[in-house]
């Protein structure tokens, strides 16, 4: 059990709480707060042009500034804003933020809660995945494919040009930021996805492989069950791990009862 960041009387309903955001967990999360009428500040990278927006106050960009680090500049606008707590729920793979949202909260002294989605390990058919470090590795495994469909975003498809003479699906938000090679193909879009359109879009492609991370949730996961029935051959790229220093739970639900 996680207890409140002020044991039994929680964080004052007065002060903000400081999400830090970009999934839907988080998004749920705002809206039940603003529901109950608690003031709620959502912070998103900025990394994706058109984000589905929160419920509530919404600030969009890093922390850093010309004079300040992240850390730093976290750590300000905890103080300036008065903030009562900050839940991190960013996405599994934003280790950076994570680890600044650690740093920070320690300077300020405000209490910090990860809530993050449980990860793909307990899936049924993750023994018979192939689990990989990194996406290097995971360009490693792929290599006898000829069809792969890549959902691992854009920001590391530059990394998988060594298979720019394959017939390659890719999946993403946003439109990369370099030219793709012309055998492959770009699919421009948000989930969450159901199986029957994934089933459609890698048998159509004639996929033999699926490269994803380990994302976790509902949201993407129609995917693997779809690779499955089509015998495709699925690489999973693990999670990093968690930066320590912040109790984590996987619910909104939870995040309500630690805040009180």
């Amino acid at each position: 059990m996680v207890t409140g960041p002020e044991g039994r009387d929680g964080v004052s309903s007065a002060a903000p709480v400081l999400i830090l955001g970009g999934t839907a967990e988080a998004r749920a999360l705002a809206a039940a707060l603003v529901a109950t009428g608690r003031p709620v500040i959502s912070s998103l990278a900025g990394r994706v042009a058109d984000p589905a927006l929160p419920a509530g106050e919404v600030r969009v960009g890093g922390f850093s500034t010309a004079s300040r680090d992240g850390v730093e500049g976290l750590a300000a606008y905890l103080a300036d804003r008065h903030v009562g707590a900050v839940v991190d729920a960013t996405h599994p793979f934003a280790a950076t933020i994570s680890a600044n949202a650690v740093a920070a909260t320690a300077r300020a002294g405000a209490p910090l809660l990860r809530l993050q989605r449980p990860g793909w390990r307990d899936h049924p058919d993750a023994a018979s995945w192939t689990w990989v470090d990194s996406v290097d590795e995971a360009v490693s495994a792929g290599n006898r494919s000829r069809r792969p469909f890549l959902t691992t975003g854009r920001q590391s498809l530059d990394r998988f040009i060594p298979w720019a003479d394959r017939d390659v699906t890719v999946r993403v938000v946003d439109p990369p930021e370099f030219t793709l090679p012309e055998r492959w193909r770009l699919i421009r879009s948000r989930g969450p996805y159901g199986y029957a359109g994934e089933l459609t879009l890698m048998r159509d492609a004639g996929s033999d492989l699926l490269v994803t991370k380990d994302s976790g949730g509902t949201h993407t996961a129609a995917k693997l069950d779809a690779a499955r029935d089509l015998g495709v051959r699925v690489v999973v790229i693990e999670r990093p791990m968690t930066p320590p220093g912040a109790p984590q739970v996987a619910t909104v639900d939870e995040v309500l009862a630690w805040l009180g």
